[in-house]
């Protein structure tokens, strides 16, 4: 190919996209000779060297983020489990701004704060797409107690929630603390799933300052896809969550 070995770790890194005429050169290479695969590779490779809304906020925040945003967008069905807060996509504004300043260290600047809200906000346009992925988020009780004892931004987020449980696109569960203690109870985790079976599915959990430890061993997924079951069946329908939502936010104090 005569490329320099710079150009070789760019590209297998994902540090640059691959142009049409090196892909051309590289299908050539590798024998690929179908004319409907070797499209379908330059049209993700068109696509690839387009610019996402995500990248200018590269400076602003961590590699392992970024490319956690990749594969949120890239996902077909996204399983999630939240012990104590409510998860990004599911935030209000209100909610993820309370949460986002309380969290973030002492003397963080006022305008990383803002980058870290409108990223948040920028990432649940996924759910307003005309094929939007298919999300199973699991809430213990604990998070929806503790969320609703924020009266300024309580009302708002209930009310964000059980538009969710509404979406034929979301299923809302919450684990009610009737259930005791139950094996979920540590730690939160996301399970990302992706059209093309090859794909192998990705788990992910985050730290209170946006730091995300990605994992794509099979058997470890597994053992948290065993998890989130359980979470499934010790949790309330989502008929009878849905009715718990409309429930609290009748109660909620004007």
């Amino acid at each position: 190919m005569e490329w320099s070995l710079s150009k070789v770790i760019r590209i297998e890194s994902g540090a640059v996209g691959l142009s049409a005429n090196d892909l051309r050169a590289l299908l050539g290479l590798y024998g690929i000779t179908d004319q409907t695969r070797a499209d379908e590779l330059l049209d993700l490779a068109r696509a690839s060297r387009q610019s996402s809304w995500w990248s200018r906020y590269r400076p602003d925040i961590s590699a392992q983020y970024l490319q956690y945003i990749e594969y949120e967008e890239a996902a077909s069905v996204l399983r999630m489990y939240e012990p104590l807060l409510l998860p990004g996509l599911c935030q209000t504004r209100e909610y993820a701004t309370a949460i986002i300043r309380e969290l973030a260290d002492p003397g963080t600047p006022e305008a990383l704060i803002r980058t870290r809200i409108e990223i948040r906000m920028k990432r649940q346009e996924l759910l307003e797409r005309d094929s939007p992925p298919a999300i199973f988020c699991v809430l213990d009780e604990s998070a929806v107690q503790r969320m609703a004892g924020q009266r300024d931004v309580a009302p708002g987020q209930i009310a964000r929630l059980i538009d969710l449980a509404g979406r034929p696109s979301v299923t809302l569960e919450i684990v009610p603390f009737s259930a005791g203690f139950h094996r979920g109870m540590l730690e939160s985790f996301l399970i990302a799933e992706f059209p093309d079976p090859e794909d192998g599915d990705v788990l992910f959990s985050e730290s209170s300052r946006d730091t995300i430890f990605s994992q794509d061993e099979a058997g470890e997924i597994t053992g948290y896809r065993e998890v989130f079951e359980d979470l499934r069946v010790d949790s309330l329908s989502a008929a009878d969550t849905l009715t718990y939502l409309r429930n609290l936010a009748v109660r909620m104090p004007e």
